[in-house]
Parts: structure tokens; sequence; C-alpha cells
């Protein structure tokens, strides 16, 4: 077990730096913050502002700034819920899909450039190890093959 754990950070680094090196392609466009936002909505569909808070940890008060930023920036829009008028959810707008894209796109790329360095070998028990190591943490596949990530306390 402790082999795995480490044999996991030690990808989890890789796969952090990846993600950074992504994240500063747009920094100037958007925070970390707002950054998670738009993958969220991404990959689960429409949001409310309280399920944003949920997922940044912070009270629906403090999600509602950096949700606000995004409608400013043509990011996402507002439109009423479908089940509840009384509710508003929050929806990537094109430019929004298409920086998600690029991102994804970014992080994609250096992860096959990873990859190409191993034999099909290699790759195939990685890509089965990344599966089994979902499948634990009970991720569900997303619409568009993503995962989304509930790790249980």
């Amino acid at each position: 077990m402790k082999d795995a754990v480490g044999a996991a950070l030690a990808a989890a680094n890789v796969m952090m730096r990846v993600a950074a090196r992504s994240v500063v392609e747009v920094e100037d466009v958007v925070t970390t913050p707002q950054l998670r936002i738009l993958m969220l909505i991404s990959a689960s569909g429409p949001q409310s502002i309280s399920s944003v808070a949920t997922e940044l940890n912070v009270h629906p008060s403090n999600a509602t700034r950096p949700c606000e930023k995004l409608v400013q920036s043509g990011l996402i829009m507002r439109s009423p819920d479908p089940t509840d008028r009384r509710f508003v959810q929050l929806e990537l707008t094109e430019r929004g899909t298409a920086l998600v894209d690029h991102v994804l796109s970014e992080r994609r790329a250096a992860m096959a450039d990873v990859f190409a360095r191993m034999s099909a070998d290699e790759q195939a028990d990685v890509a089965a190890a990344f599966e089994s190591f979902a499948v634990a943490a009970r991720s569900e596949p997303t619409h568009d093959g993503r995962f989304t990530f509930a790790l249980q306390p």
C-alpha cells in the first residue's frame, strides 16, 4: 500500500504541474476559482450558486462574486431553472466552452506527451490503474466522458 500511495502521489504531482501549466495559459482571463467554476459547469452541466459554493467550499454569498465576474466576462450566463423558476442556473456560453476546451486540450496534449514515452503495454496498465482508481474514488463519468469526483469522508 505504501508503494501505491507513493506512486499515486508522484503521478498526482505530475498531473498538478500539467494542470498548473494549463491555468497559466488563461490566467489573464480568469482566476483559478473562476476556472474551477467553469470546469464544474462543463463537467456537470448547469449549476446553481449553491452547488458552486459547495464545490468551492464557501458560503453561497461568497460564490456570487466570482460567478458575477464570469457573467460580466461573457463566460457564463444565468437562466431560469427549468424545474423551479425561483432559482437561477449558471451555464457556459460559447466563449466559456471554448476556454474550458482550450484548457482541457492543453492538459490532454501534455498527458499525451507523457504517455508517448511509454510502451503500449505500459499505457494500457496505467490506463487500467487510473480507471480502477477513479472507480474506487466513486467517480461518475459525465455526459462527455469526463469524471466527477466524489470522495467519501
